[in-house]
């Protein structure tokens, strides 16, 4: 899985757009980085960007846009209605996809390392990256905001992590930033079928882990209860890393629960929705819908989506668009105005239409149009794709006989088992379905490699080189597409044992396609390896790829073993 980190900078400047321009034009200098939302405040003097990207441009896209606010803010100048620290005030960085929050922490100290090294921006880490317990929270860091840091820095105890000894030019121009780690913060408002904001209020209470303040007799306005060193105490409510308040929103004419899930892990999207409705229907009312404020990862609506699923006994093996519906329709995330989740999923607003256009030309056509560019004089799509099709129509099969499985009548109480088929089956079939691009890509690289300049000793050298790892690599990936033809097969085999009688002879047809997959990809591994000058690296490739073709073969014989004593009774 790509790795995916958000940053969402904060900046002290709200006001004078040239400004603001120019440091976002800064973060979007970084290739691979996409600017997703600039929200600029007048009356906070403040304006938060919001960015993605892998790991490393995330960084340099990051230490950028602290550079340009370092040059063009002057915080000897700078009021507003937030608290600040700095020209770059906040600086958090957020795993949203294949990365962790201790990587996220880890990049964040680094980050703010090499701004007080190469930039002479002071630093303090908060949140995940923080060294001392105290500096998880921003607010310890930022304590005394701006004016308050010539004594910080004076003070050993609260000088910044990295930063100088004493006060100088560098930091009155540009104070202190406070760089972090954070999970990611999802926004969500719970619709309510009443107007009254003293209720939503007190469902808000019940949820959010804070709790409400604890009274005399369990009343909602008997005398507050202290402990015996007079401090207030407080009933926790049931949902952890969750802030939540109660509201009435004259744009709908309804009272809604706003709520700020701080920690998606500990508390999940469709968890809180479910206990907020089930504090609302204690309370003798209904939660008709959410509104998701902002962006979400994508995994917040699977993991819904897969949450709705299972309690309905119905297969996750499914098409991830169908998952997604499940997940809006379950969540009435359309109650107020249309859902798209390509318009709120982060994932799918990074996505370059035309690079991915050109990764998957070939799976993107119709099945017609593929067919026709495989006829025509064109060398490529070639045996290799088509192999690796082949296979990724096995695993459809035999996904699909698992599906069909999960919803006959009668094995109701099976659904888990063959849900679990299905979703194996869909995970190979995506990995088929890349490979058969991945395949004409290899042939096009060694294309390339044939038109490289060959007018000297040099260039012939370089030339012959590329040659040669271009056609390694291309020998290897067809032996990729064997490997995963060949997990397809124990699906096939445990369908055409276990699954519906009526669709064997489907689990028998991926089975045959399994085969001819791993077959056709074991002669595109070895004609490949055939045109090495040294044929040494190659060999360990064709060995396997002969292994995996016995072993292609004999779990196709057992199959087909199945499927016909299905038919013939």
């Amino acid at each position: 899985m790509k790795q995916i980190v958000e940053c969402v900078p904060n900046y002290s400047e709200g006001r004078d757009r040239s400004v603001i321009d120019n440091i976002v034009a800064a973060i979007a200098s970084v290739e691979g980085v996409k600017v997703l939302d600039v929200d600029p405040g007048e009356a906070t003097n403040r304006t938060v960007v919001t960015f993605v990207g892998e790991p490393a441009p995330v960084c340099e896209a990051a230490f950028r846009g602290a550079a340009k606010a370092q040059e063009l803010i002057d915080m000897r100048k700078h009021h507003g209605a937030h608290p600040r620290s700095g020209a770059t005030d906040v600086l958090p960085l957020i795993p949203v996809a294949g990365i962790t929050l201790e990587e996220c922490a880890t990049l964040a100290r680094d980050l703010a390392k090499r701004m007080y090294e190469e930039l002479g921006i002071p630093c303090y880490c908060y949140e995940a990256s923080a060294f001392k317990p105290e500096r998880k929270n921003l607010a310890v860091c930022r304590a005394g905001e701006y004016e308050a840091l010539p004594e910080k820095i004076a003070d050993p105890a609260r000088r910044p992590d990295f930063g100088p000894d004493s006060y100088n030019d560098t930091v009155a121009r540009c104070g202190a930033s406070n760089v972090g780690a954070r999970n990611f913060l999802v926004a969500v408002n719970y619709n309510l079928n009443t107007t009254s904001t003293r209720r939503a209020m007190a469902i808000a209470f019940d949820v959010r882990e804070k709790g409400r303040k604890a009274r005399e007799g369990g009343s909602l306005t008997g005398k507050l209860l202290k402990d015996e060193k007079g401090e207030q105490i407080w009933i926790p409510g049931t949902l952890k890393g969750c802030k939540a308040i109660g509201w009435y929103i004259d744009e709908y004419g309804i009272a809604q629960v706003s709520m700020n899930i701080t920690d998606i892990d500990a508390t999940p999207l469709h968890v809180a929705y479910e206990e907020v409705s089930r504090a609302a229907a204690a309370r003798g009312l209904r939660v008709t819908g959410a509104e998701i404020v902002g962006l979400v990862p994508k995994r917040v609506l699977l993991e819904a989506g897969r949450f709705y699923l299972e309690k309905q006994q119905r297969s996750l093996g499914i098409d991830e668009s169908e998952i997604l519906k499940i997940a809006v329709k379950s969540m009435s995330l359309d109650d107020l105005k249309p859902f798209d989740p390509k318009e709120k999923v982060i994932e799918f607003l990074m996505q370059d239409e035309e690079e991915e256009a050109r990764k998957h030309r070939l799976v993107r056509m119709t099945a017609e149009g593929f067919a026709r560019e495989t006829a025509s004089e064109s060398p490529a799509p070639g045996g290799g794709s088509i192999s690796a099709y082949m296979g990724a129509l096995a695993a459809a099969l035999g996904t699909m006989v698992a599906n069909l499985s999960s919803h006959k009548r009668g094995w109701d109480e099976r659904w888990k088992e063959f849900s679990d088929v299905a979703e194996q089956g869909q995970i190979l079939m995506q990995e088929l379905l890349d490979l058969v691009d991945e395949d004409t890509a290899a042939f096009d690289r060694i294309m390339a490699c044939l038109g490289m300049p060959k007018g000297t000793d040099e260039e012939k050298a370089a030339r012959a080189a590329a040659i040669e790892e271009a056609t390694l690599y291309a020998a290897s990936v067809p032996l990729k597409t064997m490997e995963a033809a060949l997990k397809t097969l124990p699906l096939a085999l445990e369908m055409a044992q276990k699954g519906n009688p009526a669709s064997a002879s489907d689990a028998g047809v991926a089975a045959l396609a399994a085969r001819a997959a791993c077959r056709g990809a074991e002669l595109n591994v070895r004609i490949n390896a055939s045109g090495l000058k040294d044929p040494a690296p190659a060999q360990p490739l064709i060995e396997r790829a002969a292994k995996v073709l016995l072993e292609a073969e004999a779990l196709e014989q057992l199959v087909l073993d199945a499927v016909n004593g299905h038919i013939n009774g």
